[in-house]
């Protein structure tokens, strides 16, 4: 029989490269335990950008309310510039009466309210008090404070004391004394459709229609109508 042949020790060579062998294995388990950590690693560090994307909605927040903020400015400023500017212009606005031409009606110094859209809308009414530009709006420092007698339209003449519209005297009580003075509407006048003929109350001193320095008053210069007089306040109200 043959005898199967003996295991005899290896040369220094092949133990060489077996320990070679050997140390490789070591190394690759070492390197996949290095990566396993870099794994680790890296999910841990990647925690912080979860944090930091839990922040969001704070973030989103904040800004909302920065743009809330903003708008509110935004419309704040536009109410200032209406209330400044707007109003006064276009609405209504306070006029101080000068000099005493409206006795006893009205008084030197007396603040009143007055509002600009009657007279767009041709919604002025016989004895209304009005402010107006005698001279045209390019001159706002001179404005006088009138009562409205004729409407646009109409024929209007003064005969001694008494006032007729369309050959029709008419009744008012608000003349401080009688009038004295007819000046152009001694003769008839007609006013044209965007015209007004106005008078002071204290018709011996009032510089009015009755003068051709004023005459009618045109539509375009009036400024507004009385609304009410705001001071004194002891005579706060609707001015008769």
């Amino acid at each position: 029989m043959e005898q199967e042949p003996k295991e005899y020790a290896g040369s220094p060579a092949e133990e060489a490269a077996k320990k070679a062998e050997a140390n490789e294995m070591t190394q690759g388990s070492e390197d996949t335990e290095v990566e396993d950590t870099d794994v680790r690693v890296n999910e841990t560090d990647d925690k912080p950008d979860l944090l930091l994307n839990g922040n969001l909605p704070e973030k989103k927040k904040a800004a909302s309310k920065i743009r809330a903020i903003i708008k509110d400015i935004i419309t704040y400023a536009i109410i200032f510039a209406v209330c400044l500017y707007v109003i006064p212009t276009f609405v209504i606005q306070k006029t101080i009466v000068d000099g005493p031409s409206m006795e006893n009606n009205l008084h030197n110094g007396e603040q009143l309210m007055v509002e600009k859209i009657s007279y767009h809308l041709n919604a002025l009414k016989r004895f209304d008090i009005i402010v107006f530009y005698p001279y045209g709006r390019q001159d706002k420092e001179d404005y006088f404070v009138k009562r409205v007698i004729g409407l646009p339209g109409e024929t209007v003449q003064i005969k001694g004391k008494d006032i007729y519209i369309n050959d029709k005297k008419i009744t008012e009580h608000y003349g401080k004394q009688p009038i004295t003075k007819a000046g152009i509407a001694a003769n008839p006048i007609t006013l044209a459709d965007d015209e007004y003929f106005v008078l002071g109350d204290n018709r011996k001193v009032s510089f009015d229609s009755r003068y051709s320095d004023v005459g009618p008053v045109k539509k375009k210069n009036i400024g507004g109508r009385v609304l009410l007089r705001v001071w004194p306040l002891n005579k706060f109200g609707i001015p008769e």
